[in-house]
């Protein structure tokens, strides 16, 4: 969380931009089968392991024992008291409007000197939304260092990616965070987070919208890894 916070901070001062892309199961699964995420993702100032399997596939797969998860709401939070700190101002895009009024007073409640800059419930955006010249000079004129981006995966990383170039803060797209740090939805004990059955949380809460991107995500990722497995060290 430390090593991820000061990287998008380090970005976030020199104001030129880019996105962060908070990574899980179904992002990667999504990537995997659709061309422009997955360069977008590359592209991106980091992509941070918010879920566990991907964690446990960094340590397994490519020996990398000193991989953690960095958890979303976590990283909003992470990142919100730093920016606190340094008096850095940040925008909040996505969610409904009573979720951003929840949002905004349970943070400032957590760090009273935040800055928040701005925050915007869009309409309904299509899913892979145009630039939108007005809410880029909106966010610019905030004099914002930061973006949270709350529209969902991979609609968000579409956002940030078209807006990248012409908006001065760094953009991260938080997709849930917006609802579990406003109390909207409910967030899943730490033992299931720990031993990555947040899913199965979720799917207990929304079963109607989530069995089938959990079906599909979740066994494609399972195929995946056990691809890697197989496949001849390159």
């Amino acid at each position: 969380m430390d090593t991820a916070a000061e990287q998008i901070l380090a970005c976030a001062r020199q104001a030129k931009g880019g996105l962060v892309c908070v990574a899980n199961v179904d992002m990667l699964t999504r990537a995997k089968r659709t061309p422009r995420l997955a360069d977008l993702m590359h592209k991106a100032v980091a992509v941070v392991t918010d879920g566990m399997p991907l964690v446990w596939a960094l340590r397994v797969l490519q020996g990398r024992r000193d991989a953690h998860r960095v958890y979303g709401p976590g990283l909003v939070l992470e990142l919100c008291e730093r920016a606190a700190r340094e008096g850095m101002g940040v925008f909040f895009y996505g969610g409904t409007p009573e979720e951003l009024d929840k949002l905004q007073h349970n943070l400032l409640e957590r760090c009273p000197t935040l800055v928040i800059a701005g925050a915007v419930s869009p309409p309904m955006l299509p899913a892979e939304p145009p630039f939108d010249a007005d809410i880029a000079r909106r966010i610019n004129a905030s004099g914002a260092g930061l973006v949270f981006v709350g529209l969902g995966c991979p609609k968000q990383e579409f956002w940030m990616d078209i807006h990248a170039d012409r908006i001065k803060p760094v953009s991260i797209g938080v997709g849930l965070a917006f609802a579990l740090i406003a109390g909207t939805k409910k967030q899943a004990p730490a033992w299931m987070r720990g031993a990555g059955l947040e899913w199965l949380f979720r799917l207990g809460q929304e079963p109607g919208r989530l069995w089938k991107r959990y079906l599909v995500g979740n066994s494609l990722f399972i195929w995946y890894t056990l691809r890697e497995c197989f496949r001849p060290s390159r």
